[in-house]
């Protein structure tokens, strides 16, 4: 808890406290509020820390079960820093334009995905050399209009378990989508929002770039901090594992050896059942008869 007042600090270097006129605000962010001033409210920044480090902590939990957390931040401000933090620990982001039904519609979504991937593997391979130069431009610009839209979730195979969003009322369709699917939700809540629409609110200045930049920041260390842990656990149940591990696939060895005896075994017996299978198929009909002599010949 000793970095509180540096944290605090900083927020409060990167303005995250200012928020909007008063006469935009929403009343549902008033525990929030610490004061008015000028006409502006200000946010409490004991309770932006507070939410900040509770928020951290459930996303490191995600990030440690292997889970994915989709960024997102379309606006202007946020573009660029939302693409970096989500690049920097591997998560999927849109930062261009939310796509209707992205995440409701999921499936036709990765048709794209795989319809841009496709076409980009084709003019990487040469498939396309026999097209003609129109043709090849044409499919070279669908799938850069692609990429800047979906590129973000190309390697994204299934609903992401988490909504990292800024400004939650620019992103008010990702926001519906995530709730229609029963997704958690993280925002950066500004004072004209209502914070009882994401399940972690984070209270902080959503305009601002460096009030974007020290939240986002903060969150994917967070995130980084539990894929390492992960990446631990995982190598230490190797270590622990290895000397059972042996001694399992010698037991499987062992067993796989012993049925195999048991099938050649059971190959020999059913050599005399064999002969009672000729047997009964000669007994229905002539004609059945003639098949099994037949049958008998090529033996």
């Amino acid at each position: 808890m000793e970095s509180n007042p540096s944290l605090q600090q900083q927020l409060l270097e990167a303005g995250v406290h200012f928020g909007h006129l008063r006469k935009k605000w929403n009343p549902k962010m008033l525990p929030y509020i610490f004061a008015e001033k000028k006409g502006i409210h200000i946010i409490d920044l004991n309770k932006t820390v507070e939410c900040l480090q509770e928020t951290a902590a459930a996303m490191k939990q995600i990030a440690r079960s292997g889970k994915k957390i989709l960024f997102v931040g379309t606006k202007k401000q946020a573009k660029d820093i939302v693409n970096e933090c989500a690049r920097r620990v591997n998560m999927p982001f849109v930062t261009e334009r939310w796509l209707g039904g992205m995440l409701t519609n999921f499936n036709t979504v990765r048709k794209s995905v795989k319809k841009m991937q496709s076409i980009e593997k084709m003019l990487g391979d040469g498939s396309f050399d026999s097209i003609t130069k129109k043709e090849r431009l044409t499919l070279s610009r669908d799938k850069e209009k692609m990429e800047k839209v979906l590129g973000g979730i190309a390697q994204l195979g299934r609903v992401p378990a988490a909504l990292f969003i800024v400004d939650i009322g620019h992103e008010h369709i990702a926001l519906a989508e995530a709730k229609r699917l029963g997704i958690t939700t993280f925002g950066v809540v500004d004072t004209n929002c209502d914070p009882n629409k994401v399940d972690f609110a984070i209270p902080a200045n959503d305009d601002a770039t460096k009030s974007i930049a020290i939240i986002s920041n903060y969150l994917t260390a967070a995130i980084a901090e539990g894929l390492a842990e992960r990446q631990a656990a995982k190598e230490e149940e190797t270590e622990e594992m290895s000397d059972d591990e042996k001694e399992r696939k010698a037991a499987r060895l062992e067993a796989e050896a012993q049925a195999e005896g048991g099938r050649s075994g059971g190959g020999r017996g059913g050599r005399g059942p064999g002969g009672g299978g000729g047997q009964r198929r000669r007994t229905p009909g002539g004609a059945g008869g003639g098949g099994g002599q037949r049958g008998g010949g090529r033996r």
